[in-house]
């Protein structure tokens, strides 16, 4: 399984693909490694159609979720520059998302 750059909760920005020409921005809800795809709030809205259970009290009808957009067609989302590349820094002995322009640390859910 690849290590990826982004995690849950960054937001990202749409560079290729479906979103791409309206530049479309949102937070990430879940990273799938394994397919080394993202889900982004917001973008690449598909409807699905749902049943109703025997039951239960689902309704039926159709239902709008996200679809997964793999991790080369969105970039992460410096507060200060933009859209950016990621750079990993380390400073005593703990390893840290950087910007690649301005070289500010990125938030991280791991601290």
């Amino acid at each position: 399984m690849p290590a990826l750059h982004i995690q849950k909760n960054d937001i990202v920005q749409v560079i290729a693909g479906n979103g791409a020409a309206a530049r479309k921005q949102g937070r990430v809800l879940r990273v799938l490694p394994e397919k080394s795809a993202v889900l982004v709030e917001h973008v690449r809205v598909v409807k699905k159609t749902v049943s109703s259970k025997t039951g239960q009290r689902t309704k039926g009808g159709i239902a709008e979720q996200e679809a997964p957009i793999h991790v080369s067609n969105v970039m992460l989302v410096c507060p200060s520059c933009g859209p950016v590349k990621v750079t990993y820094k380390g400073e005593g002995g703990k390893r840290f998302r950087a910007c690649k322009k301005c070289g500010t640390s990125l938030p991280s859910r791991k601290g």
